[in-house]
């Protein structure tokens, strides 16, 4: 199965819709509860429910996610009321409407499970009406929308982010070590879309930290990335430098890579990172380790840039 560690826990949404086509006979049976098998949507909205939950045991590549919520409704197929949903191809039929929505909090998406829901509620629906229609048809299943994750990464941002990186590094800085962290931070802003416009490294000295990070706050770089010299270490004096010029803190943001972390090393804790504004621009300081870089980020990309909107007065 696909590894998904590396995503972020958030609301993840999934809608989507069914469509079991009957005569409109079988239609007026319904209507008057005479099915020789007695409530049909009370027994379809179970059976789509046990369907959803056994999603991951039917599909391989599912992994087992929590459904917080989930709701089914029926609806006889109507021409007015269903018009932005289905052609007059399938309206001028008769048949019933099958839509639900699931809710989850978790690493991956829960659109499966809601198509699986429809699925099994359209076949459950199909078994009870068989003794009484022999024109019985299953079709349309489609997702409708699905929110959370990837879905909502345009939400953060409406153009690129311009973005700097700054690796904090006497080693580096001398030649001796070769800079990884701030390479794969520079990936995966790009992975996102940002532009990054500078990458640069300098020993991890207060004065030069200071003076780099200014120059890119007047040339107006909306995102600046520090890695290295966020540890106990007497030469981590990273974090000390940023924080002396920084206008607003932004504890959420470096609570967040600390926890995410944390979920994966208890080393995390270790880290004294920190974040906030110089007028528009947002610096976060990141860890110095490949490792510690990449999960920082995880944690808060792509949410992160919409804090330039903030900052620019725009709200939430």
């Amino acid at each position: 199965m696909r590894d998904i560690t590396h995503k972020q826990i958030s609301l993840r949404t999934a809608s989507a819709m069914g469509v079991l086509f009957c005569s409109a006979e079988t239609i007026s049976l319904i209507r008057e509860d005479k099915l020789p098998k007695g409530n049909l949507f009370d027994v379809a909205r179970a059976a789509g429910f046990l369907g959803a939950k056994l999603t991951p045991q039917l599909l391989p590549h599912c992994h087992p996610v929590a459904i917080d919520g989930m709701e089914l409704h029926f609806e006889f197929l109507d021409k007015e009321r269903h018009a932005e949903l289905l052609g007059n191809e399938a309206l001028i039929r008769s048949g019933i409407l099958i839509r639900g929505v699931a809710r989850s909090i978790g690493r991956t998406g829960i659109e499966m499970e809601v198509l699986m829901g429809i699925s099994v509620a359209a076949l459950e629906i199909y078994d009870m009406l068989k003794p009484v229609d022999k024109t019985l048809e299953i079709g349309y299943i489609k997702l409708l929308e699905k929110k959370g994750g990837k879905s909502d990464r345009a939400a953060y941002f409406a153009t690129s982010p311009t973005c700097a990186v700054l690796v904090c590094s006497d080693s580096t800085a001398e030649g001796k070590r070769e800079d990884k962290s701030g390479r794969i931070v520079v990936e995966m802003l790009e992975a996102v879309r940002a532009e990054v416009r500078h990458y640069v490294i300098v020993p991890d000295e207060k004065e030069l930290i200071q003076r780099q990070i200014r120059e890119w706050v007047a040339a107006d770089i909306q995102f600046i990335f520090t890695t290295g010299g966020t540890g106990l270490g007497p030469r981590d004096n990273t974090v000390g430098a940023v924080r002396e010029i920084l206008e607003r803190d932004a504890d959420g943001i470096a609570e967040a890579m600390r926890v995410y972390g944390q979920m994966r090393t208890p080393m995390a804790m270790m880290s004294r990172g920190v974040a906030g504004s110089i007028g528009e621009t947002l610096v976060v300081t990141l860890p110095g380790s490949s490792d510690g870089a990449r999960e920082s980020l995880e944690a808060i990309l792509p949410a992160v840039f919409h804090a330039r909107k903030m900052m620019k007065g725009g709200g939430h």
